[in-house]
């Protein structure tokens, strides 16, 4: 059989690190390749077959929008995943057009990237769309998470369905004649397809009253039950995680002057994370990333020079806000929040516990 290679291309050298080590559990189906330039991934690429790249769009030598045209203009059979920090419509648009496998947006969460890199290795289907080639499930999540109000059109075949949020909740689906959590469950099923969002879209009725984790949640297990019967119970309960601890995050940002509440394993990246919208622009998880890392290990260094271990609670007040970094009890993983002047510290531990409390379950 013939070996599967995946190359990663970033100028920055902790984040090429941090996704390398993150992706060696998959080592068995894919021999995994990182540089720091679009040079050196040409380089790679003109002596070595490579099924999958995962580019940054931009970097010093050559942008990843080039490198994505060079690619589809030389090897054509490559498939290539976009992340970028600095996300547009005219950038998903253009990365679109010269051939973009998938497209992703920083801060993400590297089970994203992973299954974004196995549907390519493995040649499965994604849905493509003019927003951006994210999963149906992280659209809906998005939407839920970013407390939207729109609709999602969604087409598959001769199929065609729509589903509405308001302010974040799912309210109302139809596909032909079914509506409601049918009509969502049907949707969700599919694999493969197209889809667009039409923002500000009034939903013309209510057929839905559950919340969106219950019927994301759901869609998920009929979905899997149906398309994927020997897809692992480990698998799926690892997606299942993955959308609780970034609803705990999504309580514990409503603290006011909370601007970032991530959480980090031990080597610094980051397994879940939230930003208010309005700070998405100033504050990247993808960046805070080697800061938190560097941190740990620094701190981690001077507790044993002093014979201390076991780092518990880390706070760093600045004259503008305070960087705030706590071990979760009885883990591996740490809760980091940012936040800004309008802070109050003793509100703030007070959240803090709580959520804690709830990451420390769940994990």
């Amino acid at each position: 059989m013939k070996q599967k290679r995946v190359l990663v291309v970033d100028d920055e050298e902790d984040l090429t690190w941090s996704i390398s080590k993150h992706l060696s559990k998959d080592k068995d189906k894919y021999e995994l390749i990182a540089v720091n330039s679009s040079l050196a991934a040409l380089e790679v690429l003109s002596q070595l077959p490579v099924d999958v790249v995962v580019s940054d769009i931009r970097m010093p030598d050559v942008s990843g929008l080039d490198l994505l045209l060079d690619i589809r203009k030389n090897y054509p059979a490559t498939k290539v995943i976009i992340m970028t920090a600095y996300g547009s419509s005219e950038v998903q648009e253009e990365a679109n057009k010269r051939g973009c496998f998938k497209y992703i947006e920083k801060p993400f969460e590297i089970q994203e990237l992973r299954q974004f890199i196995l549907d390519g290795v493995e040649g499965k289907k994604g849905f493509e769309g003019r927003i951006s080639d994210f999963q149906l499930s992280d659209l809906i999540q998005m939407n839920c998470l970013g407390r939207l109000t729109n609709s999602l059109n969604v087409q598959k075949d001769n199929q065609k369905g729509m589903i509405y949020f308001e302010d974040g909740n799912i309210v109302h689906a139809f596909v032909d004649d079914v509506e409601g959590e049918d009509a969502f469950y049907e949707i969700m099923s599919w694999e493969g397809g197209s889809f667009s969002v039409d923002k500000k879209t009034k939903c013309p009725k209510e057929t839905i009253l559950k919340g969106w984790q219950t019927m994301l949640l759901e869609a998920l297990r009929r979905a899997d039950e149906v398309n994927h019967p020997v897809k692992s119970t480990v698998e799926r309960e690892s997606q299942k995680k993955q959308m609780r601890l970034a609803n705990i995050l999504s309580n514990f940002v409503k603290t006011e002057g909370v601007v970032l509440v991530a959480v980090f394993d031990v080597e610094g990246f980051p397994l879940a994370s939230n930003i208010p919208v309005k700070y998405k622009e100033q504050y990247q998880v993808s960046e805070v990333s080697p800061v938190i890392s560097k941190l740990i290990k620094d701190v981690e260094s001077a507790g044993s020079d002093i014979n201390m271990k076991n780092i518990q609670e880390i706070v760093i007040e600045y004259k503008d806000g305070l960087l705030k970094l706590n071990h979760i009890p009885g883990k591996k993983e740490f809760l980091v929040v940012i936040a800004n002047a309008a802070f109050n510290l003793g509100l703030m531990r007070i959240e803090s516990k709580k959520c804690l409390k709830a990451l420390s379950e769940e994990l």
